[in-house]
């Protein structure tokens, strides 16, 4: 039974000492989400949780509510930046090496309620991988899956190992529905990338697709056999895609040399690409083949 207790008491130390620093964000009118005084004056939450991008306030361990301005957003990592209005005395939490993670290590998320009480949830790491993009573009150090509960305002809280030391951000906004947290590296880069610009930078093409099937006559048109391509169904208006010359009802059939069958494709090739490069493209353009260059872009912020 001592085991158990001292096991237990520790516990709730390592909450006691992490939940210092966690606060109620409220960026909704329905539910409060959870957030971290990452930086003096900052405060990091999850950004599918900021449904509004005014009239933001951050309620304090000790329930003072205090203004804040959202500083900026990236959907990508599903991370959101604020600023305080005015000086708090708010524990800066101490951070630890999510690099050093085991499977099955135990692990708590931290959260806070609309009352600014602090609440946990208590669960392993059900699995560990590297670097990752998100289905949302973003760049991820380490794929950290958690499993336990993260229950409603819980995302934007603190993933928390035994010694009371912040590992990342939690949020179920990125694994479909599934826990993950995001890693401190990963935290604080994007940390200084929106404190600077606001947004992330990333390339993109201005266009939307969809995947459509070639038959076989224009199949035999191509140089390289492609079994499918990628119809163009919008184009953004001064965009990278308008200036390179793609046209509504273009079918793009290959990229960089390889098959353009899906948006995973694109989604792939974007995420190695940088902001001024060029990329070379095949397009069906009423029946006929044509090579186009497309010089990518920056995409505009939200």
């Amino acid at each position: 039974m001592s085991v158990l207790s001292d096991f237990s008491q520790g516990l709730s130390a390592a909450a006691e000492k992490a939940g210092s620093s966690v606060v109620t964000v409220r960026a909704w009118h329905r539910l409060p989400s959870s957030g971290i005084h990452w930086r003096k004056g900052i405060i990091v939450t999850a950004d599918h949780t900021v449904r509004r991008e005014e009239d933001l306030s951050v309620l304090l361990p000790d329930g003072k509510r205090v203004s804040a301005k959202l500083a900026g957003r990236d959907p990508g990592t599903d991370l959101a930046v604020l600023k305080l209005d005015e000086d708090v005395a708010v524990d800066i939490p101490q951070f630890g090496d999510p690099s050093a993670l085991k499977l099955a290590n135990l692990v708590l998320a931290l959260g806070r309620t609309r009352n600014a009480s602090l609440v946990a949830s208590a669960g392993i790491v059900g699995g560990l991988s590297g670097e990752y993009r998100t289905w949302r573009g973003g760049k991820v150090d380490q794929n950290i899956r958690l499993a336990l509960d993260l229950y409603p305002g819980f995302s934007g809280g603190p993933l928390v190992n035994v010694e009371g030391k912040v590992l990342g951000v939690n949020t179920n906004g990125l694994g479909r529905g599934r826990a993950v947290a995001i890693p401190v590296s990963t935290v604080n880069r994007t940390v200084d990338e929106l404190l600077q610009k606001g947004h992330i930078a990333r390339p993109y093409l201005g266009i939307a697709m969809q995947p459509v099937a070639l038959s076989e006559v224009l199949r035999g048109k191509l140089k390289t056999p492609a079994n499918g391509g990628l119809m163009v169904l919008h184009v953004e208006p001064s965009g990278p895609a308008e200036k390179a010359g793609i046209v509504l009802g273009d079918v793009i059939v290959e990229l960089q040399g390889k098959p353009a069958l899906d948006t995973d494709n694109i989604r792939d090739l974007l995420a190695s690409a940088k902001i001024g490069d060029t990329i070379k493209a095949t397009v069906l353009r009423g029946g006929s083949p044509a090579d186009v260059s497309l010089t990518l872009g920056e995409r505009p912020a939200r």
